[in-house]
């Protein structure tokens, strides 16, 4: 018996924001760590049913150098195939300079740049101390305003990481205000390895705001290592965030941090938010099967627990 158009039951809980955008990764940072390369149609296709599924905010790759991801290594291919996706936001992610100009020239309007909070990471994923990645953003940021472009900051290691291990709140705040000082609109905190839990979000959260973060400048991005990315989701829509990073079918990792297991699937986060009655603009079935098609390309299951359930068959 199909149970998706009934279930979640909706019981509101209170003090939660009426909406929340979700900021889908998982055509980037979702497919970046696939050792298969994934055939560009078949991006072109998964952004496209993932449009139609109702998510207009969609990562659409990354133009950094081949040889660095060599699965996003299509950008200049790819990013031409979504002209006619109206009214969905295409945000890409930019390196430097030279990543900016490749975007801005097939005409992106959305970027990201993707910062560290700690120097063991800053090293291994950069190649540079976090200052020296700061300043390497700067022209980028300061370029993209000047062209009326949205940049996206994501900031890294935020809440743990695999080398330095605990990483300070206030040492996460320093990097996250000097990101937004650049001149960012947006800041996505990473939980990239998955080690945080609920109060240390929120705690997060209340620092980030006393030294001038607004929360409604804030996505949240966690990943499921420990099982607590749905908890610490929640945590941050009760501070009042409202948007919140995911990747359909729970793809992703991180290719730089072997410990970083899958993304917050798309497909968990909405059932969580629709079940507490919080419009996403999802259809969740279509969402489903969008993944259930993508794991077939990709030859084995989502390991999204929602997807599992909705497309099982008795």
């Amino acid at each position: 018996m199909t149970t998706a158009r009934t279930l979640p039951m909706t019981v509101p809980a209170p003090d939660l924001p009426a909406r929340v955008r979700i900021h889908e990764v998982g055509a980037r940072d979702g497919l970046q760590n696939e050792k298969t390369v994934v055939p560009t149609e078949v991006k072109a296709e998964f952004i496209h049913r993932l449009a139609a599924a109702g998510l207009t905010t969609i990562e659409a790759t990354s133009f950094v150098h081949p040889k660095w991801v060599p699965q996003l290594a299509d950008a200049e291919d790819l990013f031409p195939r979504l002209g006619d996706l109206e009214g969905v936001a295409l945000p890409v992610l930019v390196p430097n300079e030279r990543g900016l100009d490749r975007a801005i020239a097939l005409g992106a309007r959305r970027i990201a740049v993707f910062g560290s909070a700690t120097e063991a990471f800053a090293a291994r994923n950069l190649n540079r101390t976090v200052a020296e990645s700061l300043a390497m953003f700067e022209p980028v940021v300061a370029r993209a305003k000047a062209d009326k472009v949205h940049v996206r900051g994501y900031l890294s290691m935020c809440f743990g990481d695999p080398w330095e291990g605990p990483v300070p709140v206030h040492q996460v705040v320093r990097v996250a205000k000097a990101l937004m000082d650049l001149g960012c609109d947006e800041l996505s905190l990473g939980d990239t390895i998955g080690v945080a839990t609920p109060g240390h979000v929120q705690d997060l959260l209340s620092e980030l705001n006393e030294e001038g973060v607004h929360t409604d400048t804030i996505g949240v991005h966690f990943h499921d290592t420990y099982g607590q990315a749905l908890a610490n989701t929640l945590a941050a829509l009760q501070h009042g965030v409202t948007t919140v990073d995911a990747s359909a079918g729970g793809l992703g990792g991180c290719p730089y941090a072997k410990s970083a297991t899958g993304n917050l699937a798309t497909e968990d986060l909405v059932w969580m938010l629709h079940g507490l009655g919080i419009e996403t603009g999802v259809d969740l079935d279509a969402l489903t099967a969008t993944s259930v098609w993508l794991a077939e390309q990709l030859g084995r299951p989502s390991p999204s627990r929602t997807v599992r359930a909705l497309s099982h068959k008795e």
